[in-house]
C-alpha cells in the first residue's frame, strides 16, 4: 500500500473539515470566559449543495469520457492499482542480476544466458538478454530496446494526461456553476418580490461550486498525475539500466567495471550503500 499517497489525501480532507467546523476564538474582541478552540459540526451543512456537486462532479467526468477513447478509459481501474502499489522499482536489484549476467558470459559465452532469460518474470529484461543472445547487431538491439522505453513512457503521459484534463476541467466547471447561481440569484432579485427567500441559496451555489472544483483538481486528480508520472520515472530508470548493462555485456566488459558504470545511474548514498554490502561479501 502506498501510505504516503493515502496519508496525505487523508490529511488534507481532515484539515480541510477541521477548518470548517473549528474556531479559533483569539483577540480582544473575545469575551472572557469564551473557549480558546470551538466546534460546529452544523458548519459542514453550509458547505453541502447538490447542485454544486452536479455540475462540477457530473460536467468533469463528462467532458473527460469525451476527451478520451475508451481504450484509455478503461485503464483507469489500474492507474489507481499502480498509485496505491508500494512495490517499488529496485534499480539495485537490477544492477545485481546484470553483473551476475555478466560473470556468467565471460565465463560460458552469451549462450548460457538463454537459461537465465528463461527464468526471469521482467519480460522487458527478458527480451533484452534474448536479443543478445541470438546474437543481434549491438546498435539494433539498443534501437530495439531504447524505442521499447519511449513507448512506454509516451503511454504512462497519456495516463497522467488525462487527469491533468480533469484537474484543469474542475476548477473551470466550478466557474461556471459560480455563473450559474449568480445568473439565478439576479433573476430573482426583483423589487418587491420575494426573490429575496432565494438569494443565499442561489449565492450559496455560485461560490461552493468553484470551492467544489478546487478540490477536485488540487486534493484528487493533481495528486493522481504526480503519482503516475513517479512511477514512470521509476521504471524508465530500471529499464535504462537494464539497456546499458545488456549493451556492456554484449561487448564483454568486465563485471566489475559493469557494475560501477550502472551505479552512476543511483544516488551517492545507494552507492555507499552498495560498496559497504560489496565489502562484506
Amino acid at each position: 500500500m502506498n501510505l504516503t499517497y493515502i496519508i496525505g489525501l487523508v490529511a488534507s480532507l481532515v484539515v480541510f473539515l477541521l477548518g470548517i467546523v473549528m474556531g479559533i476564538n483569539i483577540g480582544p474582541s473575545v469575551a472572557p470566559g469564551t473557549d480558546v478552540i470551538t466546534f460546529d459540526p452544523g458548519n459542514l451543512w453550509n458547505f453541502f449543495d447538490a447542485a454544486s456537486i452536479f455540475i462540477v462532479i457530473g460536467c468533469t467526468f463528462a467532458i473527460v469520457v469525451a476527451s478520451y477513447p475508451g481504450s484509455v478509459l478503461k485503464n483507469i481501474p489500474k492507474h489507481f492499482k499502480v498509485i496505491l502499489n508500494a512495490k517499488k522499482f529496485d534499480p539495485m536489484g537490477y544492477i545485481e542480476q546484470l553483473v551476475d549476467l555478466a560473470q556468467t558470459a565471460r565465463k560460458n559465452g552469451l549462450l548460457s544466458l538463454e537459461e537465465k532469460a528463461n527464468q526471469q518474470e521482467d519480460l522487458f529484461f527478458k527480451q533484452a538478454i534474448m536479443l543478445i543472445v541470438d546474437a543481434n547487431d549491438p546498435d539494433k538491439v539498443r534501437a530495439i530496446l531504447e524505442n521499447d522505453i519511449d513507448c512506454m513512457s509516451a503511454r504512462h503521459e497519456d495516463s497522467a494526461a488525462l487527469y491533468d484534463k480533469a484537474s484543469s476541467v474542475a476548477p473551470a466547471f466550478g466557474m461556471v456553476g459560480t455563473l450559474v447561481g449568480l445568473i439565478n440569484m439576479l433573476n430573482n432579485m426583483t423589487i418587491g418580490g420575494d426573490g429575496a427567500s432565494s438569494l443565499g441559496k442561489d449565492m450559496g451555489t455560485a461560490l461552493i461550486t468553484t470551492l467544489y472544483g478546487c478540490i477536485l483538481a488540487h486534493m484528487i486528480f493533481g495528486p493522481i498525475a504526480n503519482n503516475l508520472r513517479i512511477r514512470d520515472s521509476e521504471e524508465v530508470l530500471c529499464k535504462q539500466i537494464i539497456v546499458e548493462g545488456i549493451m556492456s555485456i554484449q561487448s564483454g566488459e568486465n563485471p566489475k567495471f559493469l557494475k560501477e558504470k550502472l551505479l552512476t545511474y543511483m544516488g551517492q548514498k545507494q552507492r555507499e550503500d552498495s560498496g559497504k554490502s560489496g565489502g562484506g561479501e
